[in-house]
């Protein structure tokens, strides 16, 4: 099962990358969010998946006497869902606002921020 799991994060991280390197927002976004869906099913294959008995150790006992779930990468995957919410909401409030203020979804023709030289004023090199 680790094995399926890790050829489909490796998968959702190729596809992540194929998005956020694209030139328009949209598709960063959505591979910002298959990129967080990959590290969170990362974390949860490093968790061993074979065992299902739940965590509990009897009060006598200093370790589990048997193979037991690992409760420790479900923690943390609550804790990354959390944050890659809040990170979502930030991206896609920032998201609105560039729309609003340039009017365009492509990195490409975002140059705003961008001095006019010379040269493209006049057609020819900056004297």
């Amino acid at each position: 099962m680790e094995t399926v799991l890790a050829a489909l994060t490796g998968a959702m991280v190729a596809g992540s990358v194929f998005l956020m390197l694209s030139k328009n927002l949209v598709r960063f976004i959505f591979g910002l969010v298959l990129a967080s869906n990959a590290v969170n099913m990362l974390i949860f294959a490093a968790g061993r998946l074979e065992t299902s008995r739940p965590p509990l150790i009897t009060q006598d006992a200093a370790h589990a006497a048997v193979a037991v779930a690992n409760s420790l990468p479900q923690a943390l995957i609550l804790t990354a869902i959390v944050i890659g919410f809040a990170l979502l909401a930030f991206i896609f409030i920032l998201f609105f606002r560039t729309y609003q203020a340039l009017g365009t979804v492509d990195t490409e023709a975002m140059t705003d921020a961008e001095p006019v030289s010379v040269r493209d004023s006049a057609g020819g090199p900056p004297s």
